[in-house]
């Protein structure tokens, strides 16, 4: 799973105007003392007999609002404000600091629970926390439906529980609000796993599901043109599609437009790899390795690339009954790739396993058996 941050932001503190006594009707001039001591229940029968008595009080709408925000009544607080407004637009500026004030609240205290669930070790403390978290972020998105940041903390709350299926919505949100990288990664991340999971029981709802991950993630690669992860995600979802050709002419397009972006390259080798052309994959990660030495994809990925061509090789050979060393010359090829990805990942099991079958198939019994070890003891702790 990606790297999730919530965003996080100072407090925000709008005062709440309460006019003054000047012309008002007992039942506000009430409410308003009322408001000043914080008796909200008192306040609260005072407005009730005002807008009853007059359904087009613009400031007894917006005292109301105010009354049920402080009652943590926020569906009754944005209905209120609403009938203020239909009645007069006299307290707009009032409403808009009020909701931000709200607002403001409701978001700190969504990353306050947060922090406090992620940071707790009991369980069940823990799912208190986050529960809490999910429903100050969903009040504050009902106060301001317009901020991004709110769909974002909520959609990561979920994906910190793994409850994955109910952070799809809010991430939906994210990236029709926002051009930013990270709502892209994070839904195509989602929809391609949904797609990888539905694969095996029902292929056409995994299909609908990689279909809607390459439309989340080149709508991200058009705002986001050198985000690696979305080009990766982009490009596992055009092969778990079947759409190789279409998957081959997008990013040998971004290619020939810039020639020098490693990221382009490196996917271009994907698409190429699972194509099974392995000889353009290989050219396509030796590209991406020239350009960006330090690029740890590419060189794992190039070694992947020569493991698969020399297997390939000695299957064809075996089938037509025939002895073919050449695909030793392809593990061989694949040896200095891998030892370079051990030494950056020395607790990476998958790839102890790899470069000890590499060993085995040339013939390197006591690094092949030292590999396999040091596989088993990463995948026992």
């Amino acid at each position: 799973m990606l790297k999730r941050n919530l965003v996080i932001f100072a407090a925000l503190l709008f005062g709440m105007a309460v006019t003054g006594f000047q012309c008002a009707s007992t039942e506000l001039t009430s409410a308003k003392l009322y408001i000043q001591q914080k008796n909200y229940d008192k306040a609260l029968e005072s407005l009730q007999k005002e807008v009853q008595k007059n359904p087009k009080s613009d400031e007894g709408y917006y005292l109301l609002g105010v009354v049920y925000g402080e009652q943590e009544k926020y569906k009754d607080m944005v209905d209120a404000y609403s009938k203020s407004l239909e009645a007069s637009p006299k307290f707009d500026a009032d409403i808009k600091n009020s909701k931000k004030y709200f607002w403001a609240n409701l978001f700190n205290k969504g990353v306050n629970y947060y922090q406090r669930g992620s940071k707790t070790e009991d369980k069940d403390s823990s799912k208190i926390f986050y529960d809490k978290s999910t429903l100050a972020f969903e009040n504050s998105i009902f106060v301001e439906p317009d901020s991004v940041d709110s769909y974002r903390n909520l959609a990561f709350v979920y994906l910190s529980q793994g409850k994955n299926d109910e952070a799809v919505e809010p991430l939906r949100t994210v990236v029709e609000k926002d051009t930013a990288a990270e709502g892209f990664r994070f839904l195509g991340e989602i929809l391609y796993n949904k797609g990888n999971q539905a694969a095996a029981t029902d292929s056409v709802k995994a299909q609908g599901y990689y279909d809607d991950a390459i439309k989340v993630l080149e709508k991200g690669r058009k705002y986001n043109p050198a985000d690696s992860d979305i080009l990766l995600l982009l490009s596992n979802s055009y092969i778990a599609a079947k759409k190789i050709e279409v998957a081959k002419d997008a990013f040998k397009a971004g290619i020939e437009a810039d020639p020098k972006n490693q990221y382009y390259r490196y996917n271009y080798g994907v698409i190429l790899l699972g194509a099974e052309d392995y000889a353009g994959a290989e050219e396509q990660f030796l590209k991406a390795i020239e350009i960006d030495p330090g690029y740890e994809n590419a060189v794992y990925n190039l070694a992947v690339t020569y493991v698969r061509w020399g297997t390939a090789i000695s299957k064809e050979a075996e089938e037509k009954g025939e002895t073919n060393t050449e695909y030793k010359k392809k593990y061989e090829a694949a040896l200095p790739y891998l030892e370079k990805v051990v030494e950056k990942k020395s607790d990476d099991a998958q790839v102890w396993e790899l470069i000890g079958r590499v060993y085995t198939i040339l013939g390197m019994q006591d690094k092949a058996t030292n590999a396999f070890n040091k596989a088993d003891a990463i995948r026992k702790r």
